[in-house]
């Protein structure tokens, strides 16, 4: 069985490779060392949404409690509104049960929550893998400060930009969606009183703007997206005036409230939305991919994050099925065959929802787009956040086993 002698390198100290390195150690038992190029855990400055689906794995694992003690619970469902505030229809918020929320997390916060369940002397910092490959003895990490060394296997969790994606031979190209986001967060104690502790989007002149509470409600999260060239002639991200996010939404159009929100932000930046088509395969042998090195998507869905959450959950539950070391290539083919087609249908999905927010291609009828946001709220909860990947990858177990005894 694999056990705490299987050596596991996960690449990329992030909420991916975090919530990886719990997964592994917990489920599968195995040895893990997480290595994240920058100098110190973290995050940029924003928020993130932990969906019902995500929070199920992590109560799963056991650090949902710690994880939402620091995180925000609307008191309610979301809104769209159109640009001048009138509602279009209310947002999927939690699961069918009413067990599990949306959960507004600050990046920094989510990341040290994690990280309080890693041992910390299995992660290493400032190591920036230069290369990957496949070994008689395993697989080889070497990075550019000089360390190398092997490993059982390698999960890659580092990202859109992910060195190990060129080891199973995917090179995929960045799409850009001809948007940029300003991004930031604002003290909530700025607000009027009567603000709504809610997800709130409002959305017109090929524009959207969200906002929602995050750290116990003292932050409120913004995310803006407004059309844009300006990722296609350099960097993909940066600093902004907040006066260029404020020009965006000004006039008769918006919802004076709105430009008051607007008004009350001291900082942001600006962050090109990419993604990638969904690969044709994960996994190579020893070495695999999780969350957005394997399945980039944007984040008109807030589901990201929930994804390599389940991805970690998923990859565990089958490592742990593995029977020797030599058994860990099948137990990483099974993974990639369960998981590839959920994340391509969210990372379709999530084109679709920033299409439906900017009232883009087939939305620009807006009678129509309205309509297909209300339906797209019942199909979000069931399908999205009701989804158990933990139970789905035990019933793909059972599968694969009854095919072996056949």
């Amino acid at each position: 069985m694999v056990d705490s002698s299987t050596r596991i390198a996960i690449i990329g100290g992030g909420m991916g490779g975090l919530t990886a390195a719990i997964a592994l150690t917990k489920i599968a038992g195995a040895q893990v060392t997480v290595f994240e190029q920058a100098s110190r855990l973290g995050e940029v400055g924003a928020g993130v949404t932990l969906a019902p689906n995500a929070a199920r794995v992590l109560d799963r694992l056991g650090v949902l409690d710690g994880i939402r003690a620091v995180g925000a619970i609307p008191d309610g469902h979301g809104v769209y509104l159109d640009g001048l505030g009138n509602l279009v229809t209310d947002a999927a918020w939690e699961d069918s049960a009413q067990r599990y929320q949306n959960i507004g997390m600050y990046r920094p916060d989510l990341i040290d929550g994690l990280a309080k369940h890693v041992d910390p002397d299995s992660i290493r910092l400032g190591h920036r893998l230069k290369s990957v490959q496949t070994v008689d003895a395993g697989v080889r990490v070497e990075f550019e400060n000089g360390t190398e060394e092997i490993f059982d296997a390698v999960v890659g969790a580092d990202g859109i930009h992910s060195v190990v994606r060129g080891a199973v031979g995917q090179h995929p190209e960045p799409v850009y969606s001809g948007y940029l986001v300003y991004r930031g967060v604002m003290d909530a104690s700025l607000l009027p009183d009567d603000w709504p502790m809610i997800s709130q989007v409002w959305m017109a002149n090929r524009r959207h703007f969200m906002a929602y509470p995050l750290q116990q409600r003292r932050l409120f999260n913004f995310v803006a997206g407004v059309p844009s060239d300006r990722p296609l002639h350099g960097a993909w991200s940066g600093p902004a005036e907040v006066s260029e996010l404020a020009a965006e939404f000004s006039g008769e159009d918006w919802d004076p409230r709105l430009q008051h929100f607007i008004s009350l932000i001291d900082k942001t930046f600006w962050w090109g939305l990419f993604d990638h088509d969904p690969l044709t395969n994960w996994s190579r042998g020893p070495i695999t991919l999780l969350g957005d090195a394997a399945h980039t998507m944007l984040p008109h869905q807030g589901q990201g994050v929930s994804q390599a959450i389940e991805d970690s959950v998923a990859l565990a539950t089958f490592l742990a099925a593995a029977d020797t070391i030599a058994d860990i290539p099948e137990a990483f083919r099974r993974y990639t065959a369960v998981r590839m087609q959920r994340t391509a249908i969210l990372q379709n999905g999530s084109r679709r929802a920033g299409a439906m927010f900017d009232a883009q291609y087939e939305f620009q009828n807006l009678t129509k787009r309205d309509a297909d946001i209300r339906v797209g709220r019942d199909f979000r909860r069931s399908a999205v956040f009701d989804y158990d990947a933990h139970k789905v990858a035990e019933e793909a177990l059972t599968r694969f086993r009854r095919v072996q005894v056949a």
